[in-house]
């Protein structure tokens, strides 16, 4: 039975080298009444032993980022869910930031984004990120995707693909409401950009959505991710 409140999703998988910051962080909001979830797909390294006396609840999924956050929604006794990276840090009283934007005319939403790194191009990058989602109404997973637990359930929870899972998911979500786009920023690693060259990963990145718009299989594109990656 759900209970009214937030619960703080977060997703694992051999995250042992930055996840102690990360839910360092969360301890706050979890002392605050939050609840904090670590769904960990099978991890290899120290990721559970470094999570499990900072979370309120530890599970195990299979793999996928898709199916650990549906199986850490099922877990959760909070009727506001917040979806976070391991890389990724939410603003001040984020918690009051959601609640506050849920109890409107919003039944999800989203954050700004602010990109760390090295590469000079992330703050461009994440420019563009956050205007495009305010023009588009759709929003990447790395911008942490909060919503109400019944507009969750009424879209059927993220669907069970191994790529664009948040997109096709602001989709659903986008029939039942606009999203509430807040100016307040998360802060996520930009390693990504810094490991992989930031045009090289931007031109990645958009061929992969346009095709996915376009119909193409999530499995196919996910095939090209890895092996480009």
């Amino acid at each position: 039975m759900a209970e009214t409140g937030l619960s703080l999703i977060v997703v694992t998988l051999n995250e042992a080298d930055i996840i102690d910051e990360t839910l360092g962080r969360l301890q706050g909001l979890r002392h605050a009444g939050s609840e904090l979830i670590i769904v960990d797909g099978g991890s290899q390294d120290d990721t559970l032993t470094r999570v499990t006396p900072l979370a309120s609840r530890v599970i195990q999924s299979p793999p996928g980022r898709a199916r650990q956050m549906n199986a850490g929604a099922d877990a959760a006794r909070g009727n506001h869910l917040v979806f976070l990276h391991a890389d990724t840090q939410l603003p001040p009283h984020a918690d009051r930031l959601v609640m506050n934007a849920l109890s409107r005319d919003h039944r999800w939403g989203r954050f700004d984004i602010r990109l760390q790194g090295r590469h000079p191009m992330l703050g461009v990058i994440a420019f563009a990120m956050n205007h495009r989602s305010r023009l588009t109404g759709i929003a990447s997973g790395d911008q942490t995707l909060f919503m109400t637990r019944e507009a969750f359930d009424t879209a059927g929870g993220f669907p069970d693909q191994p790529l664009m899972e948040d997109i096709e998911m602001s989709r659903r979500l986008k029939r039942l409401s606009t999203p509430a786009c807040l100016r307040e920023k998360v802060t996520s690693s930009g390693r990504r950009w810094d490991r992989d060259g930031a045009w090289t990963t931007i031109r990645l990145m958009w061929r992969l959505r346009f095709r996915y718009w376009r119909g193409e299989s999530p499995e196919t594109l996910a095939r090209e991710y890895r092996h480009v990656r």
